[in-house]
């Protein structure tokens, strides 16, 4: 095979492509760092004045607009730059790029979901249009620099001038960019400026937008508008499909209203904060009266197209949504005491989520000074305490030294100003310094290394835990740092959970040493921390200090295929693990394949292996199909989902899945890009086996006629077979024989 021509690039074109992107990425980091202070400025504004921030709203969210205009175009640039760049060492560089690009879309999305509630407050003192210029010119400047984009913008330029003086040689290679596949901002953008585009469903564009919340005034009443297209796309509805959604785009709808809805405000402030398995309960309700009422409508409506149906959807939602926040938590029994194995708990996390004040305080500890008590355990998660209320439980828990064993604190200063949630926590740490705990819970609390430290007394007098939780609060390096420096011993430590938090490749280099001093680790947690190649291999390196592991997670992170090739030979040491979740590492068919190689020939307990989102192809599928034989005695959940398998790779994983697997209970190879032939073969497979729950093949490209075949497949047990309300039966992502493959099969 000839070398690629790009091989032969001058070696000062190369230089001069590469000093471009040096300040692209220079740029990138102005831009993450100016959003990072725009947040904490909105962080600060809101609680202390809320009339201010209604004013500067609008002007932000018409910044948000340019920001989600300007994401788009230079997401587009950034996938051009690297189809026509085949340079190793210039890829790698573009890689970096559109890394800090996505970070910089979630720093986005973090401060839209956390000012999305304010924009419900009932009561205003004037229209949210009389916007006062003079406040809204401090937010401005946290406005990310139009110079910094058209600065970006301009040098992308430049690197495309640099790289049309080797594009003629890359177009005798057969490559052609036109093919260069878009994501699903771009698709919309295109359609957005085609006239002649296609009709599209409702998923690929009201769904697949940001879900929005924007203000809108109405007769003086504030509602909450679930969905906001801006007016070009509002004069393209009559190429749309607008109704109705797919059932897995209103459980989409559902999971982050709830997200919503669980967020501390001013709103929370006023009427109570829901817990999540409140809000669950409302969202899921509000949702299905919204879309029965809009379905109603629908049916009614004479155009058809859905327009008006998705509007009242969006405004019966709103409305709803409303009234249960206004609602406010229901009063439930507050206490719980159940004895679990000798352990007596004192739980008042079942209650309404709310502040407590010291004479709510008073009666709720009633309880824990009762002489002879024989409470173990304390829960105060859910309840926001302030310093009233911290000043009488601090004598109570000092009060059950030598018989308290474990302690959750998990989100209790939720909506408290940041100064009052510190001294609160350290109240609490110098009431139970000394306690000699087996379990403590510290999750939700937005710690970072200040919050971290307010816990010094209490995590410096532990020598004897053995479960540590530090979920969602915000653990970045140095705060790791503390965490590592306060903790005198994790010699006993069995549980470890790290997940939702900034760690990133430096916090998870602090976290790796103190794995290496926890040697019978038994489950470890560090999932959505933003952690790369450099910190995924310094975890991957620790933990093979911790041979005794049973269950790894450490999924969403951005670790690539040197870390997973890493992991791979510290897995081959863990003997015990009977759980391990893996998802969207960035593992590819190598780092894929080492990991399941080690698996194989290491983890003969193995119940549930997780490797989604890892672009593992069909090139792949022997080798899983080896590890799964292998695993066949252990294996009860296999994980697949979204990565591109097709039909050939998902065959000969259901030519292996033919075999007896006694305790198998789910298989998910759901968005692999399935057709009909690889759909059969795969029902097949499972449909006769004991004890087997779900197959999972939605989101796939099974034509109408392959579908009917997997429902006969499964008419004697239907509930084994997952929805298929996402499947696409004219998917186009590859172009196979599958005809005359399906009529073979």
């Amino acid at each position: 095979m000839n070398p690629s021509p790009y091989h032969t690039i001058p070696t000062t074109l190369v230089n001069k492509m590469m000093n471009q992107l040096d300040k692209i990425l220079n740029s990138q980091k102005g831009i993450i760092s100016s959003i990072n202070c725009r947040y904490d400025e909105i962080r600060k504004v809101i609680p202390q004045d809320f009339d201010k921030w209604r004013r500067i709203l609008p002007g932000l969210m018409d910044i948000w607009s340019t920001e989600d205009i300007r994401y788009i175009k230079l997401n587009k640039d950034y996938k051009m730059l690297k189809e026509a760049i085949c340079k190793d060492e210039l890829i790698i560089k573009i890689d970096e790029l559109m890394k800090n690009h996505r970070k910089i879309r979630e720093l986005r999305l973090r401060e839209r979901e956390y000012v999305t509630l304010l924009l419900a407050a009932e009561e205003t003192n004037g229209s949210s249009s009389e916007i006062a210029q003079n406040e809204i010119a401090p937010m401005k400047r946290k406005k990310l620099q139009e110079s910094d984009d058209e600065d970006t913008g301009m040098t992308i330029s430049k690197l495309g001038e640099l790289t049309m003086k080797v594009r003629p040689q890359k177009q005798e290679t057969g490559h052609n960019m036109k093919h260069c596949k878009m994501d699903e901002d771009e698709v919309l953008e295109m359609n957005r400026d085609d006239v002649d585009a296609p009709k599209m469903d409702v998923d690929d564009v009201v769904f697949e937008m940001d879900t929005r919340l924007e203000t809108k005034v109405d007769d003086g009443n504030r509602q909450l508008q679930i969905f906001h297209m801006d007016s070009t796309a509002q004069n393209r509805l009559h190429s749309i499909k607008l109704w109705p959604p797919s059932q897995s785009r209103r459980q989409i709808f559902v999971e982050r209203i709830t997200i919503i809805l669980t967020m501390p405000s001013i709103l929370s402030t006023k009427y109570g904060l829901l817990s999540t398995e409140e809000a669950q309960e409302d969202v899921k309700r509000i949702e299905a009266a919204a879309f029965e009422t809009a379905n109603q409508h629908f049916e009614k409506e004479s155009d058809g197209d859905g327009g008006s149906a998705l509007q009242l959807y969006a405004k019966q939602s709103s409305t709803l949504m409303m009234e249960a926040v206004k609602r406010g938590p229901r009063v439930k029994q507050e206490i719980t005491i159940a004895p679990e194995n000798k352990k007596v708990v004192f739980d008042i996390s079942k209650g309404k989520r709310a502040f407590i004040d010291a004479d709510e305080a008073k009666d709720l500890l009633k309880p824990l000074q009762e002489p002879g008590n024989k409470y173990t355990k304390i829960c105060f998660s859910n309840r926001s305490f302030g310093l009233d209320a911290a000043r009488i439980a601090a004598p109570v828990l000092v009060s059950l030294k030598g018989q308290l064993t474990e302690v959750d604190l998990s989100d209790f200063v939720a909506g408290r100003p940041e100064d009052e949630a510190l001294e609160v926590m350290k109240m609490f740490s110098a009431a139970l310094e000394g306690f000699d705990l087996r379990y403590l819970d510290i999750s939700d609390n937005a710690l970072g290394e200040r919050g971290v430290r307010a816990f010094s007394e209490l995590l410096s007098s532990q020598s004897n835990l053995e479960e540590l939780y530090l979920k969602n609060d915000g653990i970045s390096e140095e705060a790791a740092k503390a965490v590592v420096e306060l903790i005198p011993s994790t010699q006993k430590l069995k549980i470890l959970h790290f997940h939702n938090n900034m760690t990133d490749d430096e916090g998870a280099i602090v976290i790796s040493e103190l794995l290496k001093k926890s040697p019978i680790l038994e489950d470890f947690r560090c999932s959505f921390t933003w952690v790369g190649s450099e910190g995924g291999i310094a975890l991957s390196e620790a933990l093979a200090t911790c041979t005794g592991l049973m269950k790894l997670d450490l999924r969403d992170n951005m670790f690539g295929v040197k870390a997973g090739i890493a992991l791979s030979k510290t897995v081959s040491l863990l003997t015990n693990l009977t759980e391990i979740y893996l998802g969207y590492l960035k593992l590819e068919n190598e780092g894929s394949l080492a990991l399941v190689n080690a698996l194989k020939d290491s983890a003969k307990f193995l119940e549930v292996v997780e490797l989604a989102g890892n672009y593992v192809t069909a090139e792949a599928a022997s080798g899983l199909a080896e590890f799964i034989v292998a695993r066949k005695e252990s294996l009860v959940m296999i994980l697949l989902s979204r990565n591109e398998l097709k039909d050939e790779g998902v065959i000969t994983i259901a030519k292996a899945l033919e075999e007896d697997f006694p305790r198998l209970t789910e298989v998910d190879l759901s968005f692999n890009m399935i057709r009909r032939a690889g759909a059969k073969v795969l029902a097949q497979a499972v449909v006769g086996k004991p004890g087997f729950k779900v197959l999972n093949i939605n989101g796939n490209y099974i034509s109408d006629e392959g579908v009917e075949d997997v429902k006969e497949i499964f008419k004697n047990s239907p509930d084994m077979l997952g929805p298929l309300d996402d499947n696409d039966p004219e998917g186009e992502e590859y172009d196979d024989e599958d005809e005359d493959a399906d009529e073979d099969v």
